[in-house]
Formats: structure tokens, sequence, C-alpha cells
């Protein structure tokens, strides 16, 4: 990976907050071990602001606006957002299979487990509700904009799994990775060594963010499309 400017990512600052465009496969924070010398957007954003914090988490495969407080009051202000679930976040998934979402809720409950994964828990899990639309048809997948009112571990994964909608490359929620020559008519396999996915992570992207600062005044970003989002999507729209 090249090395990345911070500055680079932002697309929104004032004085209490940043918001950036977070790249796939970096931690939000920090791995939990006691050495751990990762890439982390948190690390990153102390190097600018040594007074940042984050009141929220991307994983690490998702991509997309991730908000950043630069001073304790911001935190706070922020943080009480995100816990009386007045933060609006809307994310975009490419899922397989064709979907027509108008407003679906998923009502159900996620406990997460010891191997880092979640599952749903009608009995001891906690509340997780998202609401899914859907954007966009292609051939055999669909573009999904997904709005979690909660913010539970893993809780889009979970829920789109739940409505037979997995999303692409998402292994552990039942996705598949997907490949051209299943999209592609005519696509010749055999001139291929060994073909590639067309996306190697979880086709999830915080699309917007939506929060109010310190002043009561809105904040808003959209996060636009990383390049293998991007380019996924155009393979979709040329393979109808």
């Amino acid at each position: 990976m090249k090395p990345i400017n911070f500055k680079d990512l932002m697309i929104f600052e004032n004085d209490n907050y940043l918001i950036i465009n977070k790249p796939p496969h970096i931690s939000t924070l920090d791995d939990r071990t006691p050495d751990a010398k990762g890439l982390s957007i948190i690390r990153m954003a102390k190097k600018v602001y040594p007074d940042a914090q984050i009141a929220h988490r991307l994983d690490k495969e998702t991509s997309g606006a991730l908000a950043i407080a630069k001073n304790p009051e911001a935190y706070r202000n922020l943080a009480i957002q995100f816990e009386k679930r007045q933060v609006e976040k809307i994310y975009h998934a490419i899922t397989t299979g064709i979907h027509d979402f108008e407003g679906v809720m998923v009502d159900l409950p996620i406990q997460p487990l010891p191997i880092g994964i979640v599952k749903i828990d009608r009995s001891n899990g906690k509340d997780a509700t998202t609401i899914f639309t859907t954007k966009e048809v292609f051939k055999q997948n669909t573009l999904i904009e997904c709005m979690p009112l909660t913010g539970r571990m893993h809780q889009i994964r979970i829920h789109l799994t739940c409505l037979n909608a997995p999303i692409v490359s998402d292994i552990q929620y039942g996705g598949k990775m997907l490949y051209l020559s299943e999209i592609k008519r005519g696509f010749n396999l055999k001139k291929y060594t060994e073909e590639q996915p067309l996306i190697s992570r979880v086709a999830l992207h915080a699309y917007t963010l939506a929060f109010k600062d310190l002043n009561e005044e809105v904040i808003s970003a959209t996060a636009l499309y990383p390049k293998d989002i991007n380019a996924l999507l155009n393979q979709l729209r040329n393979n109808l």
C-alpha cells in the first residue's frame, strides 16, 4: 500500500470536527495488541491533531464517511448523539441477487461472538434496526441503500443476510466473491490462469453522515465511492 496523506482523506473540516473518506483495508482504531504498530485512522489523525478522538468506527474493510472530533467537548457532543441514535448514517452495499426493497425494515437483535463475528439472538442479543431501499438493479446483483438506526457490530452485513441478500465478497455472512466470467457474456476464462474477483473486500461503503455541531448546526458530508467500488459498479452496469 502506498503512503497515505491523511489530509487528502478529508471531505469536511471545521474547528470541532473533521470527516474523512476512509479507505478500505485500514483499521479505524489500533489493533487490540499491546505492540500493535499497524496503520490505523486514529494514529494518522493524532499525528495531525493530537487531541483527536473517534466516536464511532467502520470495519477495516468498509470504506467511507468517518467523523473525528478535534477536542474533548466535540467528542462528548458526538458520542451523546450516537448514544441517543441522533446521527444519520447511510451506507451503500452491493449484494448478491436481485432485490426490490422499498423501506424494508429489519429489526433483529444481534449478539457478538468471541470469534469476531455476530449472530441473530432473539433471547440475548441487543436491539438492532436497519432500513433497506433498492438503488439500482443489475443482472444478478443489487445496489442497496442501508440506513442503520442502531450501531451494532456487523449490523448491516448480517441483516442483509437475513433478507437473503448477502453483500458481495462478505464470506463471513454468506456472501460470495464475484468474477467477471459470471456476469460477462462470452468471457473466456481459459485465457486466464487464475481469475481475480472483481472486488477483494466486503462491498460496503459509508456514503453519508450527518450530525449536529456544538452550536446545533447540522454537519453533513458525502463520501464518494473509492476506486474498487466504482470499478465493480462499472462492470455491473456494462454487463446488463
